[in-house]
């Protein structure tokens, strides 16, 4: 597991550095379309960046998801918590699909 001093290990540890730079891509499309409602962009251009964003944003969450599901899950259930992290779970995807 972890020592005191060091950062506990997540599902997404070792695709961090990935995760990291998808979600500063995704915060460099927000900043265009910040550029594009200044500029008066053609709202179907400005609404078809935000589906580009979300996704992405998407893409980012399936793979927190795929780390839970293989490290946390497993570490849980182990710990006798297979139910709890089941639930967590599935209520984080649930959130997840309620849009709009």
């Amino acid at each position: 597991m972890t020592s005191p001093s060091s950062s506990p290990v997540r599902g997404y540890t070792a695709s961090k550095d990935q995760l990291l730079a998808r979600l500063r891509r995704v915060e460099g499309q927000v900043r265009g379309i910040e550029k594009m409602v200044d500029d008066d962009r053609y709202c179907i251009d400005v609404l078809t960046q935000i589906s580009a964003i979300q996704a992405a944003l998407d893409k980012v969450a399936l793979g927190l998801l795929d780390g839970h599901a293989r490290h946390c899950m497993r570490e849980g259930a182990a710990d006798g918590r297979a139910d709890e992290m089941a639930g967590e779970m599935m209520a984080a995807v649930g959130r997840l699909m309620k849009r709009g």
